[in-house]
């Protein structure tokens, strides 16, 4: 099966973005296929490499880094709303990438099931 995950919610403050990161980590260690993630409204702020987690914190930033390295992974980053909070090319961490909302359009188009994290 075929999925794609839509990511609303920031790295901190809510349980959105760690449940999305769970369940693309299940997708694949179950042996289906990750079309995309996509990183949308507050969601955005997962891609900025500027962030930094206190002490005991988990780093969800560089955690969805590591998932797109070893699994190649597409994560894209709405570019209207990464300009609305401040994410660019220049702050982005590794694995991740700027792009459209048809990149969502067309993740959903391509994989069997969309399955949404946050509001």
């Amino acid at each position: 099966m075929k999925f794609a995950i839509l990511v609303n919610e920031a790295p901190f403050g809510h349980q959105a973005a760690q449940s999305a990161l769970s369940f693309a980590r299940a997708v694949l260690s179950s042996g289906h296929d990750l079309v995309r993630v996509f990183f949308y409204c507050d969601g955005v702020q997962n891609a900025n490499r500027l962030a930094a987690p206190g002490n005991g914190e988990t780093n969800l930033v560089r955690d969805w880094s590591r998932l797109a390295s070893d699994n190649n992974v597409d994560l894209v980053v709405c570019i209207a709303a990464g300009l609305r909070r401040g994410v660019r090319d220049a702050n982005l961490a590794p694995g991740f990438r700027i792009s459209g909302l048809g990149q969502m359009v067309e993740a959903a188009v391509l994989a069997d099931r969309l399955v949404t994290f946050g509001g």
